[in-house]
């Protein structure tokens, strides 16, 4: 029951922070682009907080 709870908060928490973003984005790449590599994690979140920067309407802050 605790492990179950615990995946839970932990699931929640990752999808909240945005974490999971990388990997639906290596799941989707895997899929489309089959030989080629993938973006690094380091310039995957580069491009997505510099798009996030061009649209200041779509966050709060």
């Amino acid at each position: 029951m605790v492990t179950r709870l615990w995946n839970g908060v932990r699931w929640y928490l990752r999808e909240l922070t945005g974490e999971t973003q990388y990997d639906r984005y290596l799941e989707r790449h895997a899929r489309e682009h089959a030989g080629t590599p993938p973006l690094s994690r380091r310039e995957f979140e580069r491009r997505r907080i510099d798009r996030a920067d061009a649209r200041p309407g779509s966050r709060c802050c």
